[in-house]
């Protein structure tokens, strides 16, 4: 059997949301009116930026207007945008993912990017850093390639236990050598379907939810990068303030 290593992206390979580079992107063309962004986009950031809000409930804002922004819009107006997105902004990663994935092509480790942004985003992503496959949001189209403004999300914790299984099945996959790195609640089934699980820059809530599970927390590594320094604790670690 083939031991993987399981990738989310936003946030633990790359440094923010993609979602944010292309919401910026809709915003520019006036596909997304500006005002959306200040009225119900911003003040969401702002309470995160102060540490007086949810990280996710940013992200989240951000991807229920994309998915009214972009209904009616065909496919290859998005896949542009993604791959001028990646072709921008696709070098700002942190460098301990970088360095991790690069480790595990080196060790013939099956490479998955399993990510809650659009997959046309997380398909450049794939292709920029090589990885063997991929999974993301997936936004419907119609016969003609139109958005319906339907989504098949990918950025929460049942979604992505569903598409470990898939995957596992695909590469028969050695749960119980592999690896799976996430910063956010939605990354927590991934963590506890492995044998080896690392949080990258962690939100409260995910680090809450892997103390409140021994069997996770005796495996978890906890890596924080900050500026050029990168720091590796251990559950034992942690303690809320």
């Amino acid at each position: 059997m083939s031991i993987a290593a399981f990738f989310d992206i936003d946030g633990t390979l790359y440094r923010e949301g993609l979602i944010t580079e292309v919401f910026k992107k809709l915003v520019k063309y006036e596909i997304i009116p500006g005002e959306r962004w200040y009225k119900e986009v911003k003040p969401e950031y702002e309470r995160w930026d102060k540490r007086k809000g949810n990280y996710d409930n940013y992200l989240l804002k951000m991807a229920n207007i994309y998915i009214e922004a972009i209904k009616g819009l065909h496919r290859s107006q998005i896949e542009f945008i993604a791959k001028t997105v990646v072709a921008q902004k696709g070098d700002r990663v942190y460098s301990y993912t970088r360095d991790m994935l690069k480790w595990h092509k080196e060790n013939k480790h099956i490479v998955v990017t399993v990510s809650g942004s659009p997959v046309e985003l997380v398909r450049e992503m794939a292709i920029k850093y090589g990885f063997d496959d991929y999974v993301g949001a997936v936004y419907i189209r119609n016969e003609d390639n139109i958005y319906t403004g339907e989504v098949v999300p990918m950025w929460d914790s049942i979604s992505k236990e569903k598409a470990i299984k898939m995957l596992t099945e695909k590469y028969s996959i050695d749960l119980g050598k592999s690896y799976a790195y996430g910063d956010t609640l939605g990354d927590f089934s991934m963590m506890k379907m492995v044998k080896n699980p690392i949080c990258v820059n962690p939100t409260r809530e995910l680090v809450r939810k892997v103390l409140e599970d021994p069997e996770v927390s005796s495996r978890v590594k906890i890596v924080v990068e900050r500026k050029d320094m990168i720091y590796k604790l251990g559950a034992s670690c942690i303690k809320e303030i």
